[in-house]
């Protein structure tokens, strides 16, 4: 089903209840994407994905991934926002409800997708009575736009009363904003500085009309336009200008990205909290408390609005410019720090910009002469890209930014060794070896020592994961010496976590001294997500000594440090270690839940690990003497109680064994 009407007719606030009233008829979930701030059709998939809470960390379409997760689910999906990228909507629904019978889609957008099967419904304006319906206070209730009015109203003045003396004032002021809620809230909160009957005077000036006379019906849209020109109008300038610059934000925003990017030239940075709070009084600004801190953001129709007025002052141009040039310095800034004990705070932080971020990239990619920044943005979210299970996305951004722009540079070099490093995590090494092969070719030409000792790593790391460990070892230990030469602790860290993978996998003794490296350089930075990994690496090593209870204890601290962060990928590889350690200490029953619980989180992130030769041995081990152990029959029933679990009720099982809480029921985008 599609929700149809103009902009501030309250479609997304319709199909927000809808979801929510139907949440018990799927069992498997009710999910909100929101598509409103999308510029970039080609990551519609990716969004949604994102939205269901499956990271796009495989070599596999995400469009694919979509399909098998949501095969056999009873899900509904709402698609909030879809007129701007109509197209690719409606041919994603189309894929999605062939290959999944079960599932619902319910789209909210200005016109139809146009798919087989679509029910449309025209989202009416709220109630108001007649212009010549006589009407008591008490029945106002009766008529939706006039209780929202009211509520509105009390919010911004709470001594408002809604009684004779002014009860035909908001009547015909709810009907000349033709019942529209976006329209009738931004009339409301002008309450804390206006009468009703100033309102109501200034608005019918606004429109052109006599208070003698009924207006001819304008279509819905020129009423909230005219309106929404009317509360711009009653701004001050000061508060015009930022309502006009904060349109160059995707999503929402925090105070900071507010006073570098929108102030100066008539904004002075130090008035720019007054004005939020003016724009935030005014309904304009919609201020939301995000881990303890306020973030704004326009509606969209509201943000339509004011990308329209900065053009119109020859500003949007430079706006963009500024915007980009922040989100630039913020990703070198998190870049920068990322071995410190910021890691998840920065985590955090970009996984809130992320759609500001997309927007940046996408200012750099569409515009001639800012590609270069594009290569500098995108590979330095080469963390934010792994860490929140964007492998596929980062991928996307740097394949648009490599192929704009050919040029031999030390940005370019970057870009291509993160984007062999994000193929190889996806299982894709024969997508990631000739990227790596060029980007040591181009190194050489440049005489780029920092570029040179990258793809010697990922070239190592290469080798790792197509279980050559002996090749690994020896490009990852030149790796490491030439970042301990340049001071590159991120460059070391990771290094040194790969070459102690390498070793464990292949029984190298020296596993043992360089994990502790590793480790003694995350502890000292206070990095606890590095630290995770440094650990996961050490717990393969000692459970490829015959140490499965020591091993164990590594591993259960790694994956603790990964719930907290959300990292799947990071997940997956300590319930399938751990899995490996159970059945090597006898422990066959709670060895192969694990093993089940494990595979559940390895298709959330499209990923199998027989794709992987490094781990395949051990994984094929461990399934190997599980089965001998307990017999097919039970092997298989304790595989399933396994994958019955979901994700963090089998993690709390992994931490914490039969002490663990009761697992929590499946979460979804509707309910955070």
């Amino acid at each position: 089903m599609t929700l149809t009407g103009v902009g501030g007719v309250g479609k997304t606030k319709l199909a927000a209840a809808v979801a929510d009233e139907v949440r018990r008829a799927f069992p498997d979930g009710v999910w909100l994407v929101e598509l409103g701030t999308l510029e970039d059709e080609g990551l519609l998939p990716q969004t949604v994905a994102t939205a269901l809470g499956l990271r796009d960390q495989s070599a596999r379409h995400p469009e694919d991934m979509l399909c098998d997760h949501l095969r056999d689910a009873r899900s509904l999906v709402v698609l909030d926002n879809c007129e701007h990228i109509l197209d690719s909507c409606a041919a994603l629904t189309a894929h999605l409800l062939r290959a999944a019978p079960r599932l619902c889609v319910l789209a909210t957008s200005r016109q139809p997708l146009g798919v087989y099967g679509e029910s449309v419904l025209s989202v009416p304006a709220l109630a108001v009575p007649g212009p010549r319906q006589s009407l008591s206070p008490a029945a106002a209730d009766h008529y939706a736009a006039l209780k929202l009015f009211q509520r509105r109203a009390k919010e911004a003045s709470p001594d408002f009363t809604l009684g004779p003396e002014n009860l035909e004032t908001v009547i015909r002021l709810c009907r000349q904003l033709d019942g529209i809620p976006l329209a009738i809230e931004l009339a409301a909160a002008r309450l804390r500085t206006l009468t009703p009957q100033e309102l109501l005077r200034r608005l019918e000036e606004r429109l052109d009309l006599s208070a003698d006379h009924i207006r001819a019906d304008l279509p819905r849209h020129e009423t909230l336009r005219a309106s929404i020109d009317w509360s711009f109008d009653l701004c001050s300038p000061g508060e015009q200008r930022l309502w006009a610059r904060l349109s160059v934000f995707a999503g929402s925003c925090g105070l900071e990205e507010v006073e570098a990017v929108c102030s100066g030239d008539g904004i002075p940075e130090e008035h720019v909290l007054d004005l939020v709070a003016g724009l935030v009084d005014k309904s304009v600004l919609i201020g939301e408390e995000q881990a303890a801190q306020v973030r704004y953001r326009l509606l969209e129709t509201v943000r339509q609005y004011g990308a329209e007025r900065l053009a119109e002052a020859g500003e949007k141009p430079a706006l963009q410019q500024r915007h980009r040039d922040w989100y630039h310095h913020l990703v070198d800034r998190a870049e920068a720090e990322w071995l410190s004990p910021r890691q998840e705070t920065w985590l955090t932080r970009l996984q809130s910009e992320h759609a500001n971020i997309r927007t940046a990239l996408e200012f750099c990619l569409s515009r001639p002469g800012q590609t270069q920044a594009g290569l500098e943005i995108a590979a330095s979210l080469w963390f934010h890209w792994l860490c929140s299970g964007r492998l596929s996305e980062g991928r996307h951004w740097l394949g648009r930014a490599l192929a704009l722009a050919p040029e031999d540079t030390v940005a370019r070099g970057k870009a291509l060794w993160v984007d062999g490093w994000l193929s190889v995590l996806r299982g894709d090494t024969a997508s990631a070896l000739p990227q790596l092969e060029e980007c040591r070719a181009l190194a050489l030409r440049l005489r780029d020592t920092s570029t040179l000792v990258h793809a010697t790593q990922f070239l190592g790391g290469h080798a790792l994961y197509e279980g050559d460990f002996r090749q690994a070892i020896g490009l990852l230990r030149e790796a490491v010496e030439g970042h301990r030469a340049a001071g590159d602790r991120n460059g070391l860290m990771t290094a040194l976590y790969q070459l102690t993978l390498a070793c464990a996998m292949s029984g190298d003794p020296r596993a043992a001294d360089v994990g502790k490296q590793c480790l003694d350089l995350c502890n000292e930075a206070h990095a606890p997500w590095s630290r995770s990994y440094a650990l996961w690496a050490l717990g393969l090593h000692l459970w490829r000594q015959g140490e499965p209870s020591r091993a164990a204890e590594l591993l259960r601290d790694a994956l603790n440090a990964r719930r907290v962060v959300g990292d799947g990928w990071g997940i997956a590889l300590c319930m399938e270690a751990l899995a490996w350690t159970a059945a090597s200490a006898g422990e066959a029953e709670r060895g192969a839940r694990l093993l089940g619980a494990a595979e559940v989180v390895w298709r959330s992130i499209g990923i199998s690990q027989s794709g992987f030769r490094h781990l395949a041995a051990g994984h094929e081990t461990t399934e190997t003497r599980l089965r001998t152990d307990l017999g097919e029959r039970r092997y298989g029933a304790a595989l399933r109680r396994g994958a019955r679990m979901g994700l963090d009720g089998a993690a709390e099982w992994a931490l914490y064994g039969s002490s663990a809480p009761a697992p929590r029921p499946p979460r979804d985008a509707a309910t955070q």
